[in-house]
């Protein structure tokens, strides 16, 4: 990955090259698939079988996600930890066979220095840590060695609040920065996230939402994950993840007012058409550049 060129939009960051595929900041919201290769995911979605995680990363990409994150091991509130070899037990196989079958950039969710580097050798092209850095100290050190890019996550459990959910996402991401700079990571291979759903109270995930574009004073890309997370189910009454693909719409639609970069979404085909209106009217305005594809006139006066 290597910086080319500034982003498409007005004080966008860098243009980067990620696993071969271009992401321009500012020209338009890029989507990342939610792959679990786990049995305890919290959407219940986890694939634990190989080749029918292969065939899901497929119809993931012919959806229209620009990137695949794979993840082993659950992060949801409760989650019991496993160690490294049981993660990459788990994680090894889906991997190769999702590498041998999509050619979209693969990102692998973990916290460990050693699934990273196993990850890496495997064909992995990014790291996306929900602990940003602050867990495993050997985390940093082997994502600069390998020269992969990061997304580094604010997580807020066990944490102490303000009162200011967005100053604390802040002064998270400053910390996972400085722990990146001191390890040889240089800022432009870093994508931040501010951890909707990871420690905060439903109201605060949702002044985050709105508040996103507060956080482009740090100077990288934002994703944000809010797909089918408890505020959702809270506001709509709805325990079954699986029944909140409208509430997860909204939320996407906000993040992309709000300055989101990239969204992590497990329904791609319907948040790509989400994204696609959001950003024809959002990127033709001072945050950017036009949507990428032009939106046609209405057929009827109703348009």
């Amino acid at each position: 990955m290597g910086a080319a060129s500034p982003g498409g939009g007005r004080g966008a960051p860098a243009t980067i090259t990620i696993g071969g595929r271009r992401f321009a900041w500012g020209e338009r919201t890029y989507l990342v698939a939610v792959l679990n290769a786990t049995p305890d995911s919290f959407s219940g979605d986890g694939v634990l079988d190989a080749g029918a995680a292969a065939e899901r990363a497929e119809l993931l990409v012919a959806a229209g996600a620009d990137l695949v994150d794979i993840g082993a091991e659950s992060t949801r509130p409760g989650a019991a930890p496993i160690g490294a070899a049981e993660e990459w037990r788990r994680l090894g196989p889906v991997l190769a066979a999702v590498r041998a079958r999509v050619d979209a950039p693969i990102s692998v969710d973990t916290s460990k220095a050693e699934v990273a580097r196993r990850a890496a050798d495997s064909g992995a092209d990014a790291i996306n840590d929900v602990r940003g850095l602050l867990g495993d100290p050997d985390l940093a050190p082997l994502i600069a060695a390998r020269r992969l890019p990061a997304i580094l996550m604010h997580n807020q459990r066990h944490r102490e609040r303000s009162g200011d959910p967005v100053a604390d996402a802040a002064a998270g991401l400053r910390e996972s920065l400085r722990i990146a700079r001191g390890a040889g990571l240089p800022e432009e291979r870093i994508l931040l996230d501010p951890g909707f759903g990871f420690g905060w109270e439903p109201a605060e995930n949702l002044a985050i939402l709105v508040r996103l574009g507060e956080l482009r004073a740090l100077g990288r890309p934002l994703l944000i994950g809010t797909s089918r997370k408890s505020t959702i189910g809270l506001l709509l009454d709805e325990p079954d993840p699986g029944r909140r693909l409208w509430g997860t719409a909204a939320t996407v639609a906000l993040a992309v007012a709000s300055g989101a970069d990239l969204v992590r979404v497990h329904d791609v085909a319907e948040m790509a058409l989400v994204a696609r209106v959001a950003d024809a009217a959002v990127r033709a305005g001072p945050r950017g550049t036009r949507a990428r594809q032009p939106v046609p006139r209405a057929a009827s006066p109703a348009g």
